[in-house]
């Protein structure tokens, strides 16, 4: 892993982007650190992993706002990456969000893709607890829509994942099969976000997911509105939900 350029402390929390070679590839991603006087205190700390959702990026308003909650309100870190063709590994930078929207299709339905994007997840694990600042501690996943496309597969793959939050996802697509067992698979405590008026994912579809979901400890929150619409309070809840798991002797 290289770290890019020097930590932005501007907003209060340190934030700093960082490249991962995996298979050839090179992954761009950015983590979030304490800043002031936290910002020498070595780790372990919590580590957040934050997937964003098809045709968006690793520093997207609301996972930006996510990272500096966690960072702010329990001293956490938190990192996110560009999916392939995503942010900075889009091929085409002019592409609308409809030509961007089809660049994922065609990826997700790639031989390979999940598999390409735990390995690039887990490597980026591996880098990250190599700063003294996060070093070994316990490790919680976020992401809704393509973050719980390859978030679930992550968390099957990855015991060194304790906690997640999924959602605005079902049973659908060219993984279909692949989600539902990795679903299957999954035993750490999860929380499900739902949007009841979802225009991208059927209400049937995502309670499938969510009963497929093998862990004993699992909530569902389902609200009112589009699959964008996830109001901000879910965010608050998602943090706190998360620092539960991952710090419980602070709660």
């Amino acid at each position: 892993m290289r770290w890019i350029g020097e930590a932005d402390t501007t907003s209060g929390v340190a934030e700093r982007a960082f490249q991962v070679d995996v298979g050839g590839r090179e992954v761009p991603g950015i983590a979030w650190l304490p800043a002031g006087e936290a910002a020498g205190v070595d780790g372990p700390r919590p580590l957040v992993l934050v997937g964003h959702g098809a045709t968006l990026h690793k520093r997207v308003d609301h996972i930006v706002s996510l990272a500096h909650l966690l960072v702010r309100t329990h001293g956490f870190a938190a990192a996110a990456l560009d999916a392939p063709g995503h942010g900075d590994r889009r091929p085409d930078r002019t592409a609308d969000e409809v030509q961007l929207f089809g660049n994922f299709l065609t990826e997700w339905s790639r031989p390979g893709s999940t598999d390409d994007v735990v390995a690039e997840w887990q490597a980026a694990i591996s880098a990250l607890r190599e700063e003294p600042r996060i070093g070994d501690g316990p490790i919680g996943y976020w992401g809704l829509s393509m973050g719980t496309i390859y978030g679930i597969p992550l968390a099957a793959a990855e015991p060194r994942v304790q906690v997640a939050v999924f959602g605005l996802m079902g049973l659908l697509g060219p993984t279909k099969d692949r989600i539902e067992a990795d679903a299957r698979a999954l035993a750490c405590p999860l929380a499900f976000i739902l949007q009841w008026h979802d225009q991208l994912v059927g209400r049937d579809d995502s309670f499938a997911l969510f009963d497929a979901l093998g862990s004993v400890d699992k909530r569902l929150h389902a609200h009112p509105g589009e699959h964008a619409a996830v109001p901000p309070e879910e965010l608050l809840f998602s943090v706190e939900f998360l620092a539960r798991h991952l710090a419980p002797a602070h709660r």
